[in-house]
């Protein structure tokens, strides 16, 4: 089965996204979770760049739907944080 890639029309979202990609990936393949900690913290310096992004435009669907898909892609990293204080 292929994997539906994010057709997001957005150059900033673009160079951004093979880097969120290969960090989850390695999360994904990290073995304990502080090395998926250290990954996680890589995850929201790269998601905060879409974040705070200054062309976002609360009318585009383009922004709308990167700016949902960072917000979920935080929320994982922000979990995977949370969990290495527990551990």
């Amino acid at each position: 089965m292929s994997k539906e890639r994010a057709k997001i029309n957005c150059p900033i979202f673009q160079k951004q996204e093979p880097v969120i990609e290969d960090i989850t990936a390695k999360i994904n393949s990290a073995k304990g979770i502080l090395e998926k900690a250290e990954f996680a913290e890589e995850l929201q310096q790269e998601v905060n760049v879409l974040l705070s992004c200054p062309d976002y435009d609360e009318k585009s669907i383009d922004c709308k739907n990167c700016r949902f898909i960072a917000n979920v892609r935080k929320k994982t990293a922000d979990l995977i944080i949370k969990a290495r204080k527990l551990a």
